[in-house]
């Protein structure tokens, strides 16, 4: 997967989408195609297979995993505190601070000491990974600065050509579970969400991925995962399924309700249609809304230079 040279030189990413007149530049980027390519090949890779499936895991994957358990570690040792509002625990923002103050050191423990030179650019998509300290709060911007800086980690050659199925099941798995625990420990706000009319108020690539584990699956149709017997017994074999119980255990009332978009497409007829469905509305509904993507960082190895052809 990796793209760029030994010498290659990093610099500090920055956001650089001001105006919304300058979405067309980032609609037709490199940053864009790249991003969107990464989204499909992951797809791909774990086309039909369970998470329980056995598949390869290089050591660097492992050590992604091990950083995103340390940050876990964390939430533990930072208990919410008392407060008069119910919602946005300002404990999340002692949590924040100590990523922000050991983000470096993390990073160099991720990296290739070769390769430490590029925490400048990779430290502020993994700071943005996790909400925003001021509002605290998390949303799909939050979700795609963890999946760029994947991305960025891929375009490096960190990881090892065989390791898709461990990207999304393994790194990504437990960053959703990292981040479902801020969400719920410190009472997090969805960012920018359309309540009932958003897909979901926290995340929407899982949906992505999860979609593509079921296409081909001779049992399991879009019809069931609205269903407890299915998300409550087969959450820990499809991503999918894992979305569906942590929504239905934090909302109350008819799914329908709560969450009119996922309900409609549970009548869709097959998972194909679903999966690619869900590609074009995340790129209408997320890469192309000027609020999103506003916040989004770019350097040397996501950039706004015209896409080649």
């Amino acid at each position: 997967m990796g793209t760029i040279s030994e010498d290659h030189v990093f610099v500090a990413s920055s956001k650089q989408i001001k105006l919304p007149a300058d979405m067309a530049r980032w609609e037709k980027s490199q940053a864009f195609n790249d991003y969107m390519q990464f989204i499909c090949t992951l797809s791909e890779a774990v086309k039909g297979k369970k998470m329980t499936d056995p598949y390869p895991v290089s050591d660097f994957a492992t050590r992604c995993v091990q950083l995103l358990v340390k940050l876990d570690g964390w939430i533990t040792e930072i208990p919410p505190v008392e407060q008069p509002t119910r919602f946005g625990n300002k404990a999340y923002r002692t949590w924040f601070q100590r990523v922000e103050e050991n983000a470096p050191t993390v990073l160099r423990e991720l990296l290739d000491e070769k390769r430490h030179s590029a925490v400048i650019e990779l430290q502020p998509y993994l700071m943005d990974s996790f909400g925003n300290s001021t509002r605290i709060d998390y949303g799909t911007g939050h979700e795609m600065a963890f999946i760029m800086f994947l991305l960025c980690l891929s375009k490096m050659g960190a990881f090892h050509e065989s390791d898709g199925a461990a990207i999304v099941f393994s790194v990504f798995q437990r960053y959703m579970e990292l981040v479902r625990r801020l969400q719920t420990v410190y009472k997090m706000e969805p960012a920018g969400s359309h309540g009932v009319w958003s897909l979901d108020d926290f995340q929407f690539v899982p949906f992505i991925w999860g979609s593509a584990q079921f296409i081909g699956h001779p049992k399991i149709m879009p019809a069931h995962f609205v269903k407890p017997d299915y998300y409550e017994n087969f959450d820990g074999d499809f991503m999918f399924l894992g979305c569906i119980k942590f929504i239905c255990s934090v909302k109350k009332g008819p799914f329908a309700e709560h969450s009119n978009q996922l309900w409609n497409i549970s009548g869709v007829p097959m998972w194909t249609k679903v999966n690619q469905g869900l590609i074009k509305m995340y790129q209408a509904e997320v890469l192309a809304k000027f609020p999103v993507v506003q916040h989004v960082f770019f350097g040397s190895l996501l950039t706004l230079k015209p896409a080649e052809a």
